[in-house]
């Protein structure tokens, strides 16, 4: 591919970029919402292409949506994972780049050390996709986007209001809010602060960030809830860090203090009764399994993107 295209992260993409995928993404879900899940698109995009999967952290949503987007874009995808590959025995990234490069058109890989994408990226010859690193998840917040806008929310001046860890799927919404140009509330308890450098990458593209240590305040007149859960997929179970976020939780209290038709996500797994209660989860302002689905519908477009076909 003369022009690579790896999506480390939206900036990789840019803003214009990302508001095709969104828009493409709607088109193909309508173009397709009678038919089975695993038929092709029409257009059949990526017809002979296959997509090599690596999971070192375990997945749901990013595994069952990027097989599925590759089905119905035409094409096909396998699963490699640490403890079935020789990467569980030590070969490196950047030889597992360049060897999976010669046997699939493009790599996905869901990991913790975002420098181990930016390895992969720098020696694979393929577009390498970031499923998840500890630093970001750029492909969830897609999907968060379609979400919204299918919700009939315009992205630009829409108010954010994040509660609880200042994690990875915050840092992409704060540089989704930069490109995509609305606002974020961030509320956090003290030292599970946002990434600063997200932050200041936000701000600098025009975003208004604010940071505050008070839920009420981060969600008063807010159009969109979002949260995550408290304790990150390979971090201990932290009975501290559980108190600190208690006073974040979503409960129906503080829905109350947003916008009337304010929507509230979470990228998943759910702890209910942790980050959010039963009654909002379940309650109509959830939008959470609209989001879920979304993930295949927004892959779609980021492989599209990928392989230049968008």
């Amino acid at each position: 591919m003369t022009n690579l295209r790896h999506f480390t992260n939206l900036s990789d993409a840019g803003g214009d970029t990302v508001a095709a995928m969104i828009n493409d993404a709607i088109d193909r879900k309508a173009a397709r919402s009678t038919w089975p899940k695993g038929r092709s698109d029409a257009d059949a995009p990526l017809s002979g292409h296959v997509l090599a999967m690596i999971f070192e952290k375990s997945s749901t949503r990013t595994r069952v949506s990027f097989d599925i987007a590759m089905r119905q874009l035409g094409g096909a995808a396998l699963v490699l994972d640490s403890g079935t590959t020789q990467l569980g025995r030590g070969e490196s990234v950047a030889d597992t780049a360049r060897v999976l490069s010669r046997m699939a058109d493009a790599i996905m890989i869901r990991t913790d050390d975002h420098s181990k994408i930016e390895d992969m990226a720098r020696h694979a010859t393929v577009p390498v996709i970031n499923g998840l690193t500890d630093l970001s998840h750029p492909c969830q917040i897609v999907a968060d986007l379609l979400t919204i806008v299918e919700h009939g929310k315009a992205l630009p001046g829409l108010e954010v209001a994040w509660l609880g860890d200042g994690n990875n799927v915050l840092s992409s919404i704060l540089e989704a809010a930069g490109l995509m140009k609305f606002n974020v509330r961030v509320a956090t308890p003290e030292g599970y602060d946002a990434d600063e450098a997200f932050i200041a990458a936000a701000r600098e593209r025009g975003a208004t960030i604010t940071c505050h240590r008070n839920a009420e305040d981060a969600v008063r007149g807010a159009d969109i809830i979002v949260t995550d859960t408290w304790i990150s997929m390979g971090q201990d179970h932290a009975e501290a860090k559980l108190r600190a976020m208690q006073p974040f939780q979503v409960n129906s209290a503080l829905m109350a203090q947003a916008k009337p038709d304010a929507k509230f996500l979470h990228c998943l797994p759910a702890h209910v009764g942790d980050e959010v209660t039963e009654e909002v989860f379940e309650g109509p302002q959830s939008v959470v399994f609209d989001e879920a689905e979304n993930r295949i519908h927004a892959q779609k477009s980021v492989l599209l993107w990928c392989f230049d076909k968008l």
